[in-house]
């Protein structure tokens, strides 16, 4: 009895590649606010961190 083992193990079954995920309306939303309130805090959290320095040294005085 002749025996082919040329192909063992054999390949997995074939399956289609799964689509590219994208955003729900809602995500694509809710990251957007997430971009812009960075984008917000980039400009105004450095000020804010200033005026915190400011009064703790007044209070150290």
């Amino acid at each position: 009895m002749f025996v082919d083992n040329r192909h063992w193990p054999p390949p997995p079954p074939w399956q289609p590649e799964r689509p590219i995920r994208r955003l729900t309306a809602k995500q694509a939303r809710v990251m957007r606010n997430i971009v812009v309130f960075n984008l917000i805090m980039l400009i105004f959290g450095p000020l804010a961190g200033v005026t915190l320095l400011d009064a703790v040294a007044a209070a150290l005085r």
